[in-house]
């Protein structure tokens, strides 16, 4: 397809989602459900269609030789088919945000002001591999009521044509406005471009994926974009931790799912402790094969010959791997420096009995989600009950950390008046 024609193909899918964000707006919370049950239904009875063409992309990523973690992210079946229908369910059974009063005031001359949760309008998911993230993210922003325009990748093209048309086909049969979950259906890398180019049309862009897609999306971008960096989380153990609770906690938030990016990837030990938690907690992780890179201070006070030498670069990286930096500290405050300095202001774990030591931490540590006695594996908008999550933010405006239902959510004023003048 030549640039001009591509452009073209993409501001008028632009163009069609606003119209359809319009058209949004006059579904009840009742209506959205039904339609979310409908979709449902229609990804259940398009199972078939949906693993034949999950069958192609899974052949092109074997010719292609993509890495093994890659194919399995890419693969569906029965138990995954269903598992999509089950978290449309689970989204219709959700509390839905839009038109709530978030605040409302009368001012001295009877003007009353109400400020009410609203609809972003049109919002653009960029996404890599899973195919599962086309309906997760089309019905969190239909629940909210935002038409949304979604560009997955080349290798999960087939899978993600497949159930986009399910949604839209199952949704318009109980009354979804047409053109409120478009697919992007080719996958040149200038669509991108395009899209972060259209705000116009788009109100917001959210990008999931690795680092270099997301730098590529804020530096094209003309709307909003919200951001998931590196997911570089630490565990701080205090000179006054509970080391069977350090221990604990340290090991679920390395092991229990190392893939993923509220895992630990760093791991602090202030030196009143070192020399007892450091060769208690290095036999530990050494035993589940975790692979230990270590500050000067740790690898003398572990003892353990198995455990590397750890450079600068071990500080800023997120492994998403039985990989485990650590570093001993000289106070709560180096601790509180080193996080700031080096995190990714994303999750962070203090552990201590010592209540002022703790409240310092999560006042002064600048992350998203700041923990005093639990895993960063928390970090997760199930886990924080709210039902389910579009992503975790790294930025400060307007969401930030698990990004749910209200999150998907502006707001604007409704104000009531007598023939007020000014």
């Amino acid at each position: 397809m030549d640039a001009e024609h591509l452009r073209d193909e993409i501001w008028r899918i632009g163009r069609q989602a606003r119209d359809a964000a319009h058209a949004l707006t006059r579904l009840t919370t009742a209506d959205k459900n039904a339609i979310l049950l409908a979709m449902a239904d229609a990804i259940d009875e398009s199972e078939d269609l949906i693993l034949a063409e999950n069958a192609k992309d899974i052949e092109a990523a074997e010719r292609a030789d993509l890495p093994a973690a890659l194919r399995d992210r890419l693969r569906l079946d029965h138990d995954r088919v269903a598992a999509i229908s089950r978290g449309i369910r689970e989204v219709a059974e959700l509390h839905d945000p839009t038109g709530e009063v978030i605040r409302e005031w009368t001012r001295p001359n009877g003007l009353r002001i109400v400020k009410e949760r609203t609809p972003i309008g049109t919002i653009g998911i960029i996404f890599e591999s899973r195919p599962n993230v086309t309906a997760d993210a089309a019905v969190l922003c239909f629940k909210t009521g935002n038409a949304t325009i979604l560009r997955g990748g080349k290798e999960a093209i087939h899978s993600n044509r497949a159930i986009a048309i399910a949604l839209q086909q199952g949704g318009e049969a109980a009354g979804l406005p047409p053109h409120s979950i478009q697919l992007i259906p080719f996958t040149d890398r200038e669509s991108v471009r395009h899209l972060a180019e259209m705000d116009k049309y788009l109100d917001l862009i959210i990008p999931r994926g690795g680092a270099g897609l997301i730098e590529t999306v804020v530096s094209l971008a003309r709307m909003p974009v919200i951001k998931h960096y590196d997911g570089i989380c630490h565990v701080y153990v205090d000179k006054d931790a509970d080391l069977d609770m350090a221990e604990a906690i340290a090991v679920n938030a390395k092991v229990q799912k190392p893939s993923v990016c509220n895992a630990m990837e760093t791991l602090l030990i202030h030196r009143d402790v070192a020399g007892e938690f450091g060769p208690r907690i290095a036999e530990t992780l050494l035993a589940k094969n975790v692979e230990l890179r270590g500050d000067e201070g740790f690898r003398e006070t572990a003892g353990f010959d198995e455990i590397l030498p750890a450079g600068e670069d071990d500080w800023t990286t997120e492994y998403l791997d039985y990989i485990l930096a650590v570093r001993v500290v000289d106070s709560l405050d180096a601790g509180i420096d080193h996080i700031n300095t080096f995190g990714s202001h994303h999750s962070d774990s203090i552990v201590t009995t010592d209540e002022k030591a703790a409240a310092r931490f999560q006042r002064e540590v600048d992350s998203a989600c700041v923990f005093w006695n639990a895993s960063t594996r928390f970090s997760d908008g199930a886990e924080f009950g709210f039902g389910a999550e579009i992503g975790i933010s790294t930025d400060k405006l307007h969401a930030r950390g698990p990004m749910a239902l209200e999150e998907l959510c502006s707001y604007k004023y409704l104000l009531f008046g007598e023939g007020q003048v000014k």
